[in-house]
């Protein structure tokens, strides 16, 4: 699953789960799996299979359905000074998850792998970060989609080690009366990667 699918992933499962309430979400999740042999979680990422199947269910009141599930979570806004996107969070789980990330040593991380991709253990090394809690920091950094894959180097014994970014290059911070709004710019790498960003173009 692509960086920056995982961190919206959870979120919208969420969303999903509150819009259609449990009894519906129980026989969409029946109807996915008689129909694809997958749940409800695993359409987030097959999103063609779930909007078929919402439709079997709601026929053309689906296309409001998704918009209001997508909002939910995140609204997408084209730079006006570049071809490159800004993603508002609406979500607060996926605010806190963000500003998590921003919290102690993995600020740090971010900041480093912005500059250029790196290994983990370069970014460790430029940090000055003990390996132990290091690599635990990287890896939910990883797990929570705040980084994806952006190359590799082959190290001389001939093993592939993967090189990391973040999945956006800026971010916004905003607390208007006591709310908390994120807006991060998301990078191009991670856009391509995703299943789910050519689905919340189409409902901005």
């Amino acid at each position: 699953m692509a960086g920056l699918d995982s961190l919206l992933a959870k979120s919208l499962g969420a969303a999903i789960e509150d819009n259609l309430g449990e009894d519906t979400l129980h026989k969409i999740d029946n109807r996915l799996f008689e129909k694809y042999g997958i749940t409800i979680n695993q359409a987030i990422l097959d999103f063609q299979k779930l909007d078929g199947v919402l439709r079997e269910f709601f026929g053309s009141e689906a296309d409001g359905l998704e918009k209001k599930i997508f909002e939910t979570v995140c609204t997408l806004e084209k730079s006006k000074t570049s071809d490159q996107e800004w993603m508002t969070v609406e979500d607060q789980f996926l605010t806190r998850v963000i500003l998590e990330a921003f919290g102690d040593d993995r600020k740090e991380i971010l900041t480093a792998l912005l500059e250029q991709p790196r290994i983990i253990s370069d970014v460790l090394s430029i940090c000055k970060i003990p390996q132990t809690s290091g690599y635990r920091k990287i890896n939910w950094l990883i797990d929570n989609g705040l980084l994806t894959i952006h190359g590799f180097i082959t190290t001389p014994d001939g093993k592939r080690v993967n090189k990391y970014i973040p999945v956006f290059e800026n971010i916004k911070i905003n607390i208007v009366k006591n709310k908390v709004t994120v807006k991060v710019q998301l990078n191009k790498e991670s856009m391509n990667n995703s299943l789910l960003i050519p689905l919340l173009q189409n409902y901005r």
